[in-house]
């Protein structure tokens, strides 16, 4: 863990030296601890400056998703107070489930460097390539009963598209429910997943996974998925650092988290204003149909009203269907 410790505390100073006796008192390592994190540092690609009696700083740094990079940015916030950096894994949703059932507290971020099983919505798969995307998972434990926290989702969506925006200076949209669209391409991916109690099904946890196309070539992406896909870099024209943008997507959700349930009335009308499936000819896609609809407006409780050619209009639930535009993604 020093090695994090010392990293961090480099970031912290990049404007400045930080002599190796300075970094252990800090610290309350010895300084031949220090001088191993450096070279340890250094082997990983980290370009760490030494002077003779003024100490080390940090240069520059490789792109990577790591607790040393992330934890300075993140004091005070409950979402991201513990943080697991994983170089891989299944799925950050599942290993955040895994922990949780372990008795984890909320709060816990786990982030990969890449997902061998990515996953969306209705089994769909998340295409999670190394070192392309930002790939993360919250854990939550909130106290309110299951239906409170149906419309979680969307309010995660409002959380990310801050981060996003806070970082690159563009705002993207959101495709009703759980997606992030971006040139009308899809940026991101969001899945929640809860855990019930089977006796009295009262809410145990919630984990919110969150899948964002940072810095993928189109070459990145599958020949099916590659049309409808973008990336932040893509559409910027240069690479976004992730680390960065991690940390503010996290603070982005810890500041929503803070006010979730009680500031449904802000996240409803910023969702609405970000939402841009209504207006729109859609498809609803079920398991059993595919059936065409108008989108009209979001309701009350984020669910999507739609009119359907014969006049009929429903108000849909997020678990309900998929929604695919007639002509393209979104």
């Amino acid at each position: 863990m020093s090695r994090e410790t010392v990293l961090s505390l480099l970031l912290s100073h990049r404007d400045s030296y930080l002599s190796g006796e300075a970094m252990s008192r800090s610290l309350g390592i010895s300084r031949a601890a220090v001088w191993k994190a450096i070279e340890a540092l250094r082997q990983e690609g980290y370009v760490i400056q030494s002077a003779p009696n003024r100490g080390y700083r940090l240069e520059s740094a490789p792109d990577r998703v790591r607790e040393g990079e992330l934890s300075g940015h993140l004091v005070g916030c409950l979402v991201g107070s513990s943080l697991l950096c994983l170089d891989t894994i299944d799925s950050t949703n599942t290993e955040c489930k895994r922990r949780a059932m372990a008795g984890a507290p909320e709060g816990l971020v786990v982030l990969s460097e890449e997902q061998t099983g990515g996953r969306g919505r209705l089994g769909r798969s998340f295409q999670s390539p190394r070192g392309c995307g930002l790939y993360l998972s919250a854990l939550l434990r909130p106290r309110l009963e299951p239906a409170q926290v149906v419309d979680f989702t969307a309010w995660a969506a409002v959380a990310v598209c801050d981060g996003i925006e806070a970082v690159c200076g563009v705002r993207p949209q959101i495709k009703w429910t759980n997606d992030i669209v971006l040139g009308g391409r899809k940026l991101v991916g969001i899945l929640t997943e809860l855990g019930l109690e089977s006796e009295t099904n009262s809410l145990q946890y919630l984990v919110t996974g969150i899948g964002i196309n940072v810095n993928h070539r189109p070459e990145d992406f599958s020949d099916d998925v590659r049309p409808m896909a973008t990336s932040l870099a893509m559409y910027l024209g240069h690479p976004v650092r992730r680390a960065e943008l991690a940390a503010a997507v996290i603070r982005a959700l810890d500041r929503m988290y803070a006010g979730f349930p009680d500031n449904r009335a802000e996240y409803l009308e910023r969702y609405r204003a970000g939402c841009l499936t209504p207006g729109h000819q859609v498809q609803l896609i079920t398991p059993a149909s595919r059936r065409e609809a108008r989108a009209l407006a979001i309701d009350d409780q984020f669910r999507l009203v739609v009119e359907f050619p014969d006049g009929h209009q429903e108000a849909l639930s997020a678990g309900e269907v998929s929604v695919r535009g007639m002509y393209g993604y979104v």
